[in-house]
């Protein structure tokens, strides 16, 4: 196969398309987590956690939604829990388990973070699309994490 139509393959353009896009949102949102003192991983888990049943979830189910190892997400919810963010609790029906929990003070510092992070995230990403692109994309990525992530999905999807 000659290597020039091989390079020119649409795969590739659609693949570096959605990493450049990716990254290009994340150093845009990237102050607004900053300026609160979080990381990018703090308020990813911090907001899955608010948007959890119970604003608990298994460190096993934490780990898996943050792409994080067992002991990354739990040097995650060290940080949290010492920062007042998190606190675990033993899990009655598994004494092996243990659940990362949102506190009052996480979820207060979620809700003041929120209304930059969404006004940021309607500048640079939902807002410059029409809701029926919206809607597709939304559709598309779900399938596409669906497949190579299924233990990743939202409880409140």
């Amino acid at each position: 196969m000659d290597p020039k139509h091989l390079f020119d393959d649409p795969r590739l353009t659609a693949v570096g398309l959605l990493y450049e896009a990716h990254d290009g949102l994340i150093a845009r949102l990237e102050e607004t987590w900053k300026r609160n003192g979080l990381s990018g991983l703090d308020l990813n888990a911090l907001m899955r956690l608010s948007r959890s049943p119970g604003r608990k979830l298994r460190m096993t189910d934490l780990a898996t939604q943050t792409s994080l190892s067992t002991s990354g997400v739990t040097r995650l919810v060290d940080r949290l829990e010492r920062n007042g963010f998190v606190r675990r609790e033993a899990d009655p029906a598994d004494r092996r388990s243990s659940h990362a929990v949102l506190t009052a003070a996480g979820a207060t510092r979620v809700a003041r973070v929120l209304p930059a992070y969404l006004d940021g995230v309607d500048r640079w990403f939902t807002g410059l699309l029409s809701p029926e692109q919206l809607d597709q994309l939304t559709a598309s990525l779900r399938i596409i994490r669906d497949a190579t992530n299924p233990n990743a999905t939202y409880v409140s999807e």
